[in-house]
């Protein structure tokens, strides 16, 4: 895997290549590349397809000490990928995490000509549901974060409601979901970088702030939204809808929060279809 050194460390990404219009897809909290696989196979060679695993907590370096690791940071820190990489004209592509929407806040959308949200946090859900409020409480607790991770081992406690049973209608591969566990259970070096960014959400009026200034962005918004999501407010799908002067929302049934995991073909086809229509 490809990798890339960034102010905060380095990056370890995926890159399909070719000359087709370029797709940053990301991921959230535990989580890596991985999570768009059955996606990436569906585009095909059209389309170029790049996979940062950004330090949330599946990450295999650790970052450097003292990196700014906050909300904010960690969205900078994706403007960075995009620069370094000299990415022009790319299709942002979020789900789960919501953080790089700040990007489109303070108007560092320069590489950015269109964005998709898929089923993230938006608004005030940072940390979505109350799956996030127990990571929150793990970090909290001395030991609590390494002994969450410990129990995520445990293929009942995966699937359990309220946790990562409500990411996903369809269970995630074990060997995918232990690949992401794996580093935040084994180094207290990634537990510190995930520890660093959970701790670090803003107050409520600033997040709203946050997203209210998301109106600046004039290019081609797709929101794409889980109708039976138990983590992102349905209603949030329309809110962010409404937030752009080019936006447009898409409702997909059948699906929880990682519709790249649940609705791999019927995402694929939005985002084909939508990077086509709005080519420049």
């Amino acid at each position: 895997m490809p990798e890339v050194e960034l102010s905060a460390g380095t990056v370890a990404y995926e890159d399909s290549g070719g000359d087709g219009p370029v797709l940053v897809l990301l991921h959230g909290l535990t989580i890596d590349g991985s999570l768009w696989q059955e996606v990436v196979a569906e585009l095909g060679p059209y389309h170029r397809c790049v996979r940062p695993t950004l330090p949330l907590g599946a990450h295999r370096t650790p970052m450097k000490p003292g990196a700014d690791l906050s909300l904010r940071g960690m969205a900078l820190l994706v403007g960075e990928f995009l620069e370094r990489l000299d990415l022009r004209d790319v299709t942002l592509v979020l789900n789960d995490w919501g953080g790089a929407q700040i990007l489109l806040s303070e108007g560092r959308t320069e590489r950015i000509g269109r964005v998709v949200l898929t089923a993230c946090e938006a608004f005030d859900n940072y940390p979505p549901g109350l799956a996030g409020r127990l990571i929150g409480l793990a970090l909290r607790v001395p030991g609590g974060l390494r002994l969450t991770m410990q129990a995520l081992r445990l293929r009942a406690v995966r699937r359990a409601p309220g946790g990562w049973g409500w990411m996903s209608k369809r269970p995630v591969p074990d060997a995918m979901m232990d690949a992401w566990f794996e580093p935040a259970r084994t180094r207290p070096e990634i537990r510190r970088d995930l520890a660093a960014y959970a701790l670090s959400v803003p107050e409520r009026a600033t997040l709203l702030e946050w997203a209210e200034r998301m109106r600046t962005f004039t290019g081609p918004v797709l929101v794409v939204w889980a109708t039976e999501d138990r983590l992102m407010p349905r209603e949030h799908g329309r809110r962010l809808t409404e937030l752009f002067p080019d936006g447009r929302l898409v409702e997909i049934e059948d699906s929880y929060t990682l519709i790249p995991v649940d609705q791999p073909r019927r995402l694929a086809v939005l985002l084909r279809e939508f990077v086509a229509e709005t080519a420049s």
